[in-house]
């Protein structure tokens, strides 16, 4: 098990600025994008200054895809299907976990069915 204290960006606002213009993040940290519905989420990295992992997640907290992002790129990044999450980690943290596709991550947000 490991534990992720993740910061939420759950409005439009919220959303568009992300981890813009910082220049780290503690390993254990991240951002969880929250959306209203699910959808094909894309994601780049103008303004975002250390290299990020996105986590494309489904309702019930199952990893769909996993996408490296490289900073100042913007270069589009998608989820493969429908996802109402995304969570940004320092690129490599999920590797260093094994962790990918299929994984089922826990916590308020998602719904086991």
């Amino acid at each position: 098990m490991h534990q992720i204290d993740a910061q939420v960006a759950q409005t439009p606002a919220q959303r568009q600025i992300g981890l813009m213009h910082r220049r780290e993040m503690p390993q254990h940290e991240g951002m969880l994008f929250v959306f209203e519905q699910p959808s094909v989420q894309c994601f780049w990295m103008k303004n975002t200054l250390i290299p990020l992992t996105a986590a494309f997640v489904a309702d019930d907290g199952s990893i769909v895809n996993l996408v490296d992002m490289q900073p100042l790129s913007e270069e589009s990044h998608c989820s493969e299907r429908p996802v109402r999450y995304v969570l940004e980690m320092n690129q490599g943290w999920f590797d260093k976990r094994r962790i990918g596709a299929g994984y089922r991550l826990a916590g308020s947000f998602f719904q086991t069915r």
